[in-house]
C-alpha cells in the first residue's frame, strides 16, 4: 500500500514539477527561494497526499499549497530577519524594452505577499476571481479588492511614462496655459 502510495505520489510530482517551480519562481522573483518554496510544498502534498488524491482537482490543490506556503512564508520572521538579494540569470525570452520588464518586476515584487499572490493566481495562472477566492481562502470581493489595489501600486510604481514609451521621459499633462504663461497673442 505505502509503496503504491509512494509511486503515485513520484509520479504526479515528476508531471508537475516544472510548473509548480513556475508558479514559484513568479511568486518569489527568486530562483533559489522558489526552490525552497517548491520544497516546502511538496513536503506538505506528500503528508496529504491521501487528500491530494481524492481531491477532484489534484492540481488547484497543490497550486493552493503552493500560495498559502508563500503568503505564509511571506508573513513569518524569517523574512525580516534574513535579506535575500539575488539576480535572477535568466534574461526574459522576448522582452521588447528590459527596462520597462526591470520596472515591471520591481513593482510587483514590492507588492505585499497577498496582492502579489492575487496578481498572479490572477494574470499569470489565468484563473477567475472564484477560483483565486478559494486558494487565497478569502471572499471574492477581497480577490477584487485586493487586485485592484495591486494594479494601482503596479501602475503608480512604474510612473507616467509608462504610457509614453520607451523614451522613459515622463507624458507631458496636457491643458490649458495658466495665467502668466506665455500669451495665445
Amino acid at each position: 500500500m505505502i509503496r503504491g502510495r509512494d509511486a503515485e505520489y513520484t509520479e504526479y510530482v515528476t508531471a508537475r514539477l516544472s510548473s509548480l517551480q513556475r508558479l514559484a519562481a513568479v511568486l518569489c522573483d527568486d530562483r533559489q527561494r522558489a526552490d525552497d518554496l517548491v520544497q516546502g510544498a511538496l513536503t506538505k502534498l506528500y503528508v496529504h497526499w491521501g487528500r491530494v488524491r481524492a481531491a477532484s482537482h489534484p492540481d488547484a490543490y497543490a497550486r493552493t499549497v503552493l500560495v498559502r506556503e508563500f503568503i505564509h512564508e511571506r508573513r513569518s520572521n524569517w523574512v525580516r530577519r534574513v535579506s535575500l538579494t539575488g539576480q535572477v540569470n535568466e534574461p526574459p525570452a522576448a522582452a521588447v524594452d528590459h527596462d520597462a520588464v526591470l520596472d515591471l518586476r520591481a513593482a510587483v515584487a514590492a507588492l505585499p505577499a497577498r496582492q502579489r499572490a492575487t496578481l498572479v493566481l490572477r494574470y499569470y495562472c489565468d484563473l477567475t476571481i472564484d477560483q483565486s477566492a478559494e486558494i487565497l481562502g478569502c471572499s471574492p470581493g477581497t480577490v477584487k479588492s485586493q487586485t485592484a489595489r495591486a494594479l494601482d501600486a503596479v501602475r503608480r510604481s512604474i510612473g507616467p511614462w509608462h504610457d509614453a514609451g520607451s523614451g522613459r521621459q515622463p507624458a507631458k499633462a496636457a491643458g490649458p496655459a495658466t495665467r502668466g504663461g506665455p500669451s495665445d497673442d
